[in-house]
């Protein structure tokens, strides 16, 4: 009986002991989370008031928390701003309620060096840094009305040029970043760039711009390795999520983008799903699940050329939903080619090869095409599978220097054939 007694109390000891030591746990962690240091911009003398330039005050805090762990806080309020600059270790938080607004003055967006080409400052970046979040609710706007009038008043001329025009966020040589429960919206550009950025994380928040503005891509991987991008809604005048690696007549090197996965997904206007045009480094490991598309110009949109194509391959692209897409399915190497180009050309590093591409579960309707394929003379496209893809469309799929596996495949076209198959074309049961 003793003994028993004894390891009762021994057990109630350790009872205590593990109960005192979660307690200490959970204290430690309380006032570990309560030490980050917390910088309210309105301390470093923001006013809020949409119309005062907060910009030396928000980057002063940034400053004052880089390295830190802490938080720079924006809330309750409109704050006009040019570009700043991020800082490692570090957290950028507005608010509910809070707004983050880019100066429409060009003056504040000095010139620079982007991507290896000539560019503005981005309103909001950062270079070889780490461990950044973005987050808090608010609403980061670019402000690009003036940029894309711009365009749309020079476009049709025949020296027109586009304009250099900041990009909203950017990431350049950075990893271990991650952007939630953000709108970003209104770029004059791209959006939101991860260019030789890795370990992303871009999770339920909006990226917004009308349907008619240029070049508004809502998130480009570039040269970006194992980046998540899930409960996104994305509603752009470009392509929804565009991956990159390498401009057109790039010299290289070139890294690849590697390892994206995009998940549970609502792309509305916008140019779809587009893995290129601009892959000189290739593009390998992409993954999209659960992604619907309403609206959109293309749902899968696979694009290169001959002057900026790389290793493209080892994707899956699963439970697609598309409603009024216009061409649900865009696998081309002819991107930005004239007319005129002979029929077969060299093979040389910038040859796209693309190969082992995988769309299943896909169902489709109010298609204006049901799809395009097209490969080059001298570089065929390979491993393509279109498993249970059920597409009703005006027009049906056209395919070309490619080799379908195709299981369940159902096209149903309004006008013509479901399939044309075109020079050295053909699909092979799975």
């Amino acid at each position: 009986m003793q003994q028993q007694s004894h390891r009762a109390n021994l057990w109630c000891i350790r009872g205590v002991c593990a109960a005192l030591l979660l307690l200490a746990s959970v204290l430690l962690s309380g006032i570990a989370a309560s030490a980050a240091p917390v910088c309210d911009v309105r301390a470093y003398g923001a006013k809020g008031d949409g119309t005062t330039k907060d910009t030396r005050a928000i980057q002063s805090a940034i400053d004052a928390c880089a390295g830190t762990g802490g938080i720079v806080r924006l809330s309750s309020g409109t704050f006009l701003t040019g570009p700043l600059v991020l800082k490692s270790r570090i957290t950028l938080e507005v608010q509910a309620g809070a707004t983050l607004l880019g100066s429409q003055d060009r003056h504040d967006y000095p010139p620079t060096e982007e991507l290896r080409e000539p560019a503005v400052q981005p309103l909001i970046s950062a270079s070889h840094a780490s461990h950044i979040t973005l987050r808090g609710g608010g609403v980061i706007d670019g402000a690009g009305q003036p940029w894309w009038a711009d365009v749309y008043s020079h476009r049709h001329m025949p020296d027109f040029t586009p304009a250099l025009r900041p990009r909203l966020i950017l990431f350049d040589h950075c990893s271990h970043i991650r952007i939630e429960n953000i709108t970003a919206q209104n770029s004059p550009s791209w959006q939101i760039v991860l260019y030789y950025t890795s370990n992303v994380l871009i999770r339920n928040g909006k990226i917004l711009a009308p349907a008619r503005s240029p070049n508004t891509d809502g998130i480009d991987p570039f040269s970006a390795h194992h980046v998540r991008i899930e409960h996104m809604t994305i509603d752009v005048g470009d392509d929804n999520v565009a991956i990159k690696s390498g401009q057109p007549g790039s010299p290289g090197p070139d890294d690849p983008s590697t390892d994206i996965t995009i998940h549970d997904c609502t792309f509305l206007h916008g140019h779809g799903l587009s893995i290129g045009s601009e892959i000189a480094g290739g593009v390998q490991n992409v993954r999209a699940a659960h992604v619907t598309f309403t609206g959109t110009t293309n749902g899968v949109r696979i694009k290169s050329g001959r002057d900026r194509g790389g290793d493209i391959g080892h994707f899956q692209f699963s439970h697609l939903n598309m409603t009024n897409v216009v061409t649900p399915i865009v696998v081309t190497d002819y991107y930005g080619e004239a007319r005129n180009a002979p029929a077969q050309q060299p093979v040389t590093r910038l040859t796209p090869r693309m190969h082992d591409i995988r769309i299943e579960h896909l169902s489709a309707t109010g298609a204006r095409q049901a799809g395009l394929v097209a490969g080059l003379s001298e570089s065929p496209i390979t491993g393509l599978t279109l498993k249970d893809v059920n597409i009703r469309a005006q027009r049906g799929m056209t395919v070309r220097y490619a080799t379908i596996r195709a299981h369940r495949l159902q096209i149903t076209a309004d006008d013509g054939k479901p399939i044309t198959l075109l020079e050295a074309a053909q699909i092979q049961p799975k």
